[in-house]
């Protein structure tokens, strides 16, 4: 097979045939990574819906099959590659599409896969299906990935639905500036890219429309929006969101302690509609190791944002991203990382073994710590999620909290609604299937480390949501204060 150079775009704009109907066509997608991953691929069946194509399973046969890679470790690539060429073996004739961070990292690596048609990037996926009538035209491979650290607009990709009808994914922004010493997306998805607050809220009120109640906003680096927009931040969208009538709940997905601005404190404070869950990254609990990860804050600093944070929303859980064993982590700084953690309260832990990732200052770094001290230290921390889980969970015993429940599960014999409260919490209870996607009062009967259970009250409606809302905001002097 002939190919073009891995970073050359195959043709000129005046050269692409004319975009072919999608009518009696099938398409399937799979999507490894990141829920920003899973945003971009529903992002890509809108165009392929608009053009009239059929959505069918990966596993089945298809006329075009799109995979969106990740890349944020090595074990990453190596599922990208299976994915690939399992699309491959699915159907020899079809047309076998990758796109995402591994593409965007090694075009030429994956262009080299027998059978891979066509490699994009983590731009210009708006004319994917241009590309594929290239393809289609001239029988021959081609790759149309850019350099992408010199982007600088946002791809602006509109999901005005979702498979998932409980909540809705609204992405606000792309790329990160932070180059951690472990991190390879910098160089995957570029730097920082802000969608446009018209175009942020315009979807937001499509979604709220649609009957989605909760929108959570999700990006590479969250809470950098606004960094590339003239005086607009992630403050002033928060505001602007609150005036969506129909929207109830804005979750916001992740966000650095180093970018909870004193001005975005007083925003969630404010906010009638903010989820009292925040998932703030700690990655490490020691100065010495953030420094060395190139983070940007002390353990000092972080612990200082999560006291404004939650004098401005009480009982707010916050959630963690930690990594163990890092390079250069001794027994002494873990120790004082668990510590930390436990100081802290956080209501949950994501706990992850520090992985080598070619291609970034940390896979050079001498003094690496063995494989069986890493495990031994993940299910410490593991352990201790659990009994913070627990905890934080347990102070809600007795109490009502709001639950959007996403899906039934069998449970001991009998079907319960799954979902989250407000604050996060996994509950359980038992409910009619038809609440799924509603708002429901539920009354935690006991606190679980995985879920909790709890019985029902009563589905609220939009009159009870803005009496709540209204008795929340008189009733809470501390909101808003720093």
């Amino acid at each position: 097979m002939s190919t073009l150079e891995p970073h050359a775009s195959p043709v000129a704009e005046a050269s692409v045939p004319r975009r072919p109907s999608g009518l009696g066509r099938t398409v399937a997608f799979h999507t490894l990574g990141c829920k920003v991953n899973y945003y971009d691929t529903e992002s890509l069946w809108q165009i392929f819906a608009a053009a009239g194509w059929q959505q069918v399973d990966f596993a089945d046969r298809a006329d075009v099959y799109v995979v969106n890679t990740c890349t944020v470790t090595q074990e990453g690539d190596r599922k990208s590659r299976q994915m690939i060429r399992r699309a491959v073996r699915k159907n020899a004739d079809a047309t076998v599409v990758v796109t995402g961070c591994y593409a965007q990292m090694a075009p030429g690596e994956v262009l080299g896969i027998d059978g891979v048609d066509l490699v994009i990037g983590n731009q210009d996926r708006d004319r994917m299906l241009d590309y594929i009538a290239q393809v289609e035209e001239e029988r021959r491979p081609y790759s149309a990935v850019h350099e992408i650290l010199s982007q600088r607009e946002f791809e602006d990709l509109d999901v005005p639905m979702f498979a998932d009808r409980t909540r809705a994914s609204l992405k606000i922004q792309d790329g990160c500036n932070h180059f951690c010493t472990f991190c390879i997306i910098p160089y995957a998805r570029g730097l920082i890219r802000s969608r446009r607050p018209g175009s942020v809220l315009r979807q937001a009120r499509r979604l709220a429309e649609a009957g989605y109640h909760e929108i959570v906003l999700t990006g590479i680096h969250t809470g950098g929006y606004g960094e590339d927009l003239d005086g607009y931040s992630l403050a002033d969208l928060l505001r602007e969101l609150e005036t969506i009538e129909a929207l109830r709940r804005i979750r916001i997905s992740s966000i650095e302690a180093s970018e909870i601005t004193d001005d975005l404190i007083l925003a969630l404070g404010a906010s009638e509609k903010v989820c009292h869950h925040l998932h703030i990254p700690l990655q490490a609990g020691h100065s010495e190791v953030l420094r060395r990860m190139n983070r940007h804050y002390t353990i000092e600093e972080y612990a200082d944002k999560l006291v404004k944070v939650r004098r401005a929303l009480p009982e707010l859980a916050i959630t963690s991203d930690v990594i163990v064993g890092f390079p250069g982590e001794t027994d002494e700084f873990f120790a004082v990382t668990e510590r930390f953690i436990r100081e802290q309260g956080f209501a949950q832990l994501h706990v992850f073994p520090y992985s080598k990732r070619t291609g970034t200052p940390a896979a050079r770094f001498l003094d690496q710590v063995p494989d069986r001290v890493k495990q031994d230290r993940v299910e410490r921390l593991i352990a201790l999620s659990k009994e913070l889980t627990l905890a934080y969970a347990g102070t809600f015993v007795g109490r009502v909290v709001e639950v959007i429940p996403e899906e039934v599960q069998e449970v001991d014999g009998r079907s319960v609604l799954v979902g989250h409260a407000d604050n996060y919490m996994k509950m359980e209870f038992v409910g009619d299937p038809a609440l799924i996607g509603e708002i429901c009062e539920v009354r935690v009967t006991e606190a679980g480390s995985d879920r909790s259970c709890g019985d029902f009250v009563a589905a609220l409606t939009q009159t009870d949501w803005n009496h709540i809302a209204d008795e929340r905001n008189d009733g809470n002097p501390l909101r808003g204060a720093m």
